[in-house]
């Protein structure tokens, strides 16, 4: 195990792996230009095995009810791997590939791994969960801190969602769909056909958020950074929308970032 940063670099693009760091992209340079918030709630993470938050720190698998700790009270946000440190499995001037064990408090055992892949104009984040043991429910997401503003006009995002998820004074979703609503957010967005949303900073650059999968998190409460969070299902969605892991069938994911100067 090597708690070493990775770079990797294609082009004049720059990519920072922290497998030390719950295996989080720790910046993502074009050019020089940090594309990734730095400081305390920086780069982006792997949210694995679940994503935002679970209601009650409480999900049912069968007839077993498991608790899980209650990082974000009265919830459980973000899963665990983010917490741990995770193992190089291989490097490459332009690619890593990161694993990570399940452990407590997550009650099955599996592995998760991550390959980040960059080319000059793009970073391509791929995730699998797999079990050698029993089945369990999980999901798989990112979630990055792009900057706000990159030294010109603050960023603007566009993209077009089938629906929002109702979000109800617990920040969960209540079941419910609605036609999207302008922001800011801290909201679930579904798009059937892939998540695809772009991010402009005028004059300077333009980024495209993309996934096969349909669920997508917009949080853009805070001042110095917006968050496009792609993943396999919505918040508690280990209640109301399991994935299954199996022995013969991991759960896996990808989103891909791609960038042109402007």
């Amino acid at each position: 195990m090597s708690n070493e940063p990775i770079t990797l670099t294609a082009g004049d693009a720059e990519a920072t792996v922290l497998p030390g760091n719950g295996g989080r992209i720790g910046g993502l340079r074009v050019g020089g230009t940090e594309l990734l918030r730095q400081g305390e709630r920086f780069g982006c993470f792997p949210m694995v095995p679940w994503c935002g938050r679970t209601r009650d720190g409480r999900f049912r698998d069968g007839t077993t009810v498991h608790q899980l700790p209650l990082n974000s009270p009265p919830h459980a946000i973000h899963g665990t791997a983010r917490d741990g440190a995770w193992r190089i499995a291989r490097t490459a001037p332009d690619e890593a590939v990161i694993t990570y064990d399940l452990v407590e408090p997550w009650p099955y055992s599996g592995r998760v791994t991550q390959q980040v892949a960059l080319t000059p104009d793009a970073l391509t984040l791929t995730m699998a969960v797999e079990t050698y043991d029993s089945s369990f429910p999980a999901q798989i997401g990112w979630h990055p801190w792009f900057n706000r503003n990159l030294g010109g006009e603050d960023v603007r995002l566009d993209f077009s969602a089938a629906w929002q998820e109702e979000r109800g004074e617990d920040h969960l979703p209540t079941g419910k769909r609605t036609d999207p609503k302008p922001g800011p957010w801290d909201d679930c967005f579904g798009m059937p056909g892939g998540v695809d949303v772009k991010l402009t900073w005028p004059g300077q650059l333009e980024l495209t958020v993309a996934s096969r999968e349909e669920w997508v998190v917009i949080y853009d409460e805070q001042a110095e950074a917006v968050c496009v969070e792609p993943q396999t299902g919505p918040p508690n969605g280990l209640n109301t929308l399991p994935r299954l892991v199996t022995p013969l069938e991991p759960l896996e994911a990808e989103t891909v970032w791609s960038w042109r100067r402007l």
